[in-house]
């Protein structure tokens, strides 16, 4: 019973992980891709686009379960989909402040979607890191796990640059 859980525990906690380093992703690309004029437009941008992969998501879920086992998911089922994964979109929050924080203070919006990105790139080294700590390598690999996971950011920061 207690190694049930703990796989349980185990699988909910990747699942969150995974959807929260994609939200990061996926949020720093639509602040990249923006054309939107304020940094209010470009806060709006970003949550909708990710409540919309949310759906999806969440959606393709109970789709998939309900091809595959042949019968309507129950109730508790379609309530644990539509109450997990949030992460895809709450992973973006700090970003998102750090933008608003930098354009209230009187930076540009760009500077200030520049500075969300490197937040962003930041939470994904940090990611990278904590990898490599669980997954119980040497320095030297975490450190190549920390620059992959941050080569995402680092490529939508130049994307960025090289956009606008």
């Amino acid at each position: 019973m207690a190694g049930s859980i703990r796989v349980r525990l185990t699988r909910e906690t990747e699942e969150e992980t995974a959807a929260g380093i994609y939200g990061l992703i996926v949020g720093a690309a639509v602040v990249v891709a923006s054309h939107a004029k304020t940094v209010v437009a470009v806060v709006a941008a970003v949550l909708v686009t990710l409540s919309v992969y949310w759906v999806a998501e969440r959606y393709s879920r109970i789709v998939a379960e309900r091809i595959h086992s042949g019968h309507r998911p129950t109730w508790h089922t379609v309530r644990h989909h539509l109450t997990s994964g949030w992460e895809l979109v709450t992973a973006t929050f700090l970003p998102l402040l750090v933008m608003v924080i930098f354009r209230v203070t009187g930076l540009g919006l760009i500077g200030a979607e520049i500075a969300s990105l490197i937040c962003t790139t930041l939470l994904l080294c940090a990611a990278g890191w904590q990898m490599g700590v669980n997954g119980r390598l040497t320095r030297g690999e975490r450190v190549v796990s920390t620059l992959v996971a941050g080569a995402f950011g680092a490529a939508l920061v130049l994307l960025k640059t090289l956009l606008h």
